[in-house]
């Protein structure tokens, strides 16, 4: 499910290329109505939603007294508000079948500070909490809820990121020099944990929030943004 349609079925097309079953489906996280159609859709096709990754995204730059009302409540409404509403479509089957997986996709800014993240970091370690809270409501009824924090990861958001900057390339450098793994992640490590809580090798895992970040969080030194 994706607000960008051609995208989405982008992905169907690799998935069916390879003998796999998928559907595109074109819904805006923040519009309830949307969300609902989606949900009801994918019951149509596949009969029952077992798992549910929210890793709906946008994440303006700027320090508190630089964000714009308008970003930060964007910001909220994509990454938290978004997640709330299609846990929200999906848990009462999930709560029927009494088996489930929600991923929240958090990050490292919402485990410590990062310079310049402030609506972004806040909407993080909200989900965070959120999962934990929800790991307490839900366990004891079959639907585990948990959470993966990567760190700076070789992605489109990182890309759109670095090209709104002054210098590219000394915050791609930066990036790399902050984590002791030494670069930044791939989308391939951070999807493997995702596959683990999806299935059923994580059925004692839930509350958790896995921290995919090459060591940043662990580290001593706070980074320095470079600009």
């Amino acid at each position: 499910m994706d607000v960008d349609e051609a995208a989405s079925q982008s992905v169907v097309d690799e998935i069916h290329a390879t003998g796999g079953r998928a559907v595109a489906l074109g819904a805006n996280v923040t519009d309830e109505r949307k969300v609902g159609q989606a949900v009801a859709k994918l019951n149509e096709v596949f009969g029952s939603i077992n798992v549910l990754v929210n890793n709906a995204a946008v994440m303006p730059a700027g320090r508190l007294h630089e964000t714009a009302p308008a970003d930060f409540d964007r910001c909220i409404a994509v990454n938290l508000r978004g997640a709330y509403l299609v846990s929200r479509a999906v848990i009462p089957q999930m709560l029927e079948q009494r088996q489930g997986s929600i991923i929240h996709m958090a990050s490292v800014t919402g485990v410590i500070g990062l310079p310049g993240l402030a609506a972004y970091s806040a909407t993080k370690g909200a989900l965070i909490a959120l999962a934990r809270a929800m790991s307490t409501d839900y366990a004891p009824l079959g639907i585990r809820v948990n959470t993966v924090a990567p760190g700076t990861i070789d992605s489109p958001m990182l890309h759109d990121f670095l090209a709104a900057q002054s210098s590219p390339e000394s915050f791609r450098r930066a990036f790399d020099e902050m984590h002791p793994i030494g670069r930044v992640g791939t989308i391939e490590e951070v999807a493997n944990v995702f596959l683990f809580l999806a299935s059923d090798e994580s059925s004692f895992v839930t509350g958790a929030n896995y921290q995919v970040d090459g060591g940043i969080s662990v580290k001593g030194e706070q980074p320095q943004d470079p600009g």
